[in-house]
């Protein structure tokens, strides 16, 4: 049953994917999923593409909800340097209508409008409230900092080689550009694969870059 209805999900996020998210399993394991999620233009993280790991129990969707985490660090006061997300619909409020694609959404959401009333970092949730300005100030550079050379790329088509996608734009911390396609076996793509990473030489240290684009399973 579980795996039926991931299998739905996966398809249904490659016909109709939200805005600004994408995720999908990780290898041949489809109880463990990556996503990512770019950061919203109204808020401090804007320009940085945030990585997250997503784990579906055995018995998904009754019970209990998928594990979601960040592995990008990130400075909210409803995500903790573990990566855990205080969330209600992550939590008691999980329903089994709910979908990976209405949680990513919801996370986007939670993004822009933080709730510092039930925080997971105490800290970052008083300086939400009393220091407005100090806070996003802090989450840009949070942003810059782990997420900064990290672009969105689009692709609009299929492209055998992955030397003739398009690079990052130019960054000055950037000097050179190398596409690494990640398969997205099982499926056999009509379109574009779901992900392709990039990684990027950044003053000799490797800074992870992703293209962003739908999955179209084949018919």
């Amino acid at each position: 049953m579980a795996l039926k209805r991931i299998n739905k999900e996966l398809i249904d996020l490659g016909r109709d994917p939200p805005s600004s998210c994408s995720a999908g399993p990780t290898g041949d394991n489809m109880f463990q999923w990556q996503a990512t999620i770019m950061g919203p233009s109204d808020s401090p993280y804007t320009g940085g593409v945030f990585f997250l790991s997503i784990v579906f129990p055995t018995d998904y969707p009754f019970v209990k909800p998928p594990k979601v985490s960040f592995t990008t660090k990130i400075y909210h006061p409803n995500i903790n340097a573990n990566g855990s997300i205080c969330l209600d619909i992550l939590r008691d409020q999980w329903s089994p209508a709910l979908t990976i694609s209405k949680v990513l959404l919801s996370i986007c959401s939670m993004l822009t409008d933080p709730n510092p009333d039930d925080p997971l970092v105490p800290d970052i949730a008083h300086l939400y409230k009393t220091d407005r300005s100090r806070y996003e100030a802090t989450a840009r550079e949070w942003t810059r900092k782990y997420v900064g050379s990290v672009q969105a790329l689009p692709v609009d088509r299929w492209r055998s080689d992955p030397a003739a996608l398009p690079l990052p734009r130019a960054d000055t911390r950037c000097d050179r550009a190398y596409v690494l396609p990640r398969p997205a076996s099982p499926w056999s793509c009509v379109s574009v694969c779901l992900h392709l990473l990039l990684t990027a030489t950044c003053r000799n240290h490797p800074v992870p870059h992703i293209a962003i684009a739908h999955f179209v399973p084949s018919s």
